[in-house]
């Protein structure tokens, strides 16, 4: 028996029906075979760069600095087979598990993932990206003959300047998720993963970027204890509307307003489409003003979600900046209050992240751009799943505003993650996982 009574339509990024009739639930990240599998991989995948490592060390350039004169000239690339080879032997538990390694621009890149048996025996997920540095430190070492005192530099090119700094600053070793001391708070790992590199991941389609941003943001909500009891429906409600496409409703959205509409004209059919669809009915008027109702506050909060996730496309779209994302986020829901006399976006969270985030990310104080921000971050971290994947589909939509593009923090992310289909089409593989 399904655990809520509505069912959804689910489409693509190009309007096309995916599955029809999906009961609520299978969208669960605790349910979808799909959604389990973005996040196992999430956990247990590290990426090593192995053609940095061979540059770094041919200029004695290491973990963000530089060492003359302790230069190591070694063909890593050109030894790849046998380094993969010897990593694959450290890094597994036993032969034929579930360690896999994929080889990207002819071997410069290659993505680890490290069976899930080391993660089962480990309290976090620090066991994946410590393994996959620790072997492929003493893989290099080992096939090259490396002296003891040699040997620093290669860990160095690997591992950055741990431990003299908490994490693995300057490392050739990479993993999405941060490292746990960074998450602030309970149930973080997967919000704080940067708008770039998502962005870069799904190679720039801002749908898709919304749908993976929206993924690993509810699986936090998920994480943290905000969908128990009546509240998953809530989230689930978000997340199928705003980060999958549900019914079509973004799309079709952005379609109706994308050559000459405004935040205004998306307010207008979003309002038109919940009427239509009973989501909202008008209820008292006050003087010219007319108020509407809702039996449903967290229906038409997922309306509103997915109308906020139109605006962004709509109005970061036609300017291609991304940088309008946080004014979009605030006025378009302030334009929906007055509009209806019902709570915008998550109850008027978005709002209060909108401030700050304009604030933080270009205005007075221009901390840096909108890519660099995640949901761990102290201004946008209060919108429960619902802030950042607008942010990534405006930093997706962006010809080259930000003063930090997704190509100079994420590039690796794109090389690596971003070739793998959970990862890359993820609104399609959660629909099959249905």
């Amino acid at each position: 028996m399904a655990k809520y009574k509505e069912t959804i339509d689910l489409y693509d990024d190009a309007g096309k029906q995916l599955k029809s009739g999906v009961a609520l639930e299978k969208i669960s990240p605790l349910v979808n075979p799909a959604t389990r599998k973005l996040i196992d991989l999430t956990k247990r995948t590290v990426a090593v760069n192995l053609g940095g490592v061979q540059e770094g060390l041919k200029s004695g350039k290491v973990a963000k600095g530089q060492v003359l004169g302790r230069e190591l000239n070694l063909d890593i690339v050109g030894n790849k087979d046998a380094i993969i080879a010897k990593i694959k032997e450290m890094v597994q538990v036993e032969d034929g598990d579930d360690t896999n390694i994929r080889e990207f621009g002819g071997g410069k890149l290659i993505l680890v993932e490290v069976p899930k048996v080391r993660l089962e025996a480990a309290s976090t997920y620090d066991a994946a990206i410590t393994s996959v540095a620790s072997a492929a430190t003493y893989a290099i070492i080992d096939q090259f003959n490396v002296g003891m005192f040699d040997a620093a530099m290669v860990k160095a090119a690997l591992w950055g300047s741990y431990p003299h700094t908490m994490d693995l600053t300057g490392a050739n070793v990479t993993s999405i998720l941060s490292i746990p001391q960074n998450n602030e708070g309970l149930g973080y790992a997967l919000r704080n993963i940067p708008v770039n590199h998502a962005v870069m991941i799904t190679n720039k389609n801002a749908m898709q970027g919304a749908a993976l941003s929206s993924t690993f943001e509810q699986a936090g909500m998920f994480e943290m204890g905000n969908a128990i009891g009546p509240f998953e429906r809530a989230q689930l409600l978000t997340y199928a509307y705003q980060g999958l496409n549900a019914n079509n409703l973004v799309y079709d959205l952005v379609k109706k307003n994308g050559a000459t509409g405004t935040i205004g004209t998306v307010v207008q059919s979003l309002v038109e489409r919940a009427i239509e669809d009973k989501v909202i009915t008008p209820g008292k008027k006050g003087g010219y003003f007319q108020f509407y109702d809702t039996k449903d506050p967290m229906l038409w909060n997922a309306y509103a979600a997915a109308g906020t996730m139109a605006a962004t496309m709509v109005n970061c779209g036609a300017g291609r900046f991304a940088q309008a994302v946080s004014s979009t986020l605030l006025y378009f829901n302030d334009l929906l209050e007055h509009e209806t006399g019902l709570p915008g976006c998550d109850y008027g969270r978005v709002m209060g992240v909108a401030v700050g985030f304009s604030f933080f990310s270009h205005s007075i104080y221009g901390g840096g751009g909108p890519g660099i921000f995640n949901g761990n971050h102290v201004v946008t971290r209060h919108a429960a799943g619902v802030a950042i994947p607008c942010v990534v589909a405006a930093a997706a939509l962006d010809a080259g505003t930000q003063m930090f593009s997704p190509e100079s923090t994420s590039k690796v992310y794109g090389d690596t993650f971003g070739k793998v289909d959970v990862f890359n089409k993820p609104i399609q593989q959660i629909a099959q996982g249905v």
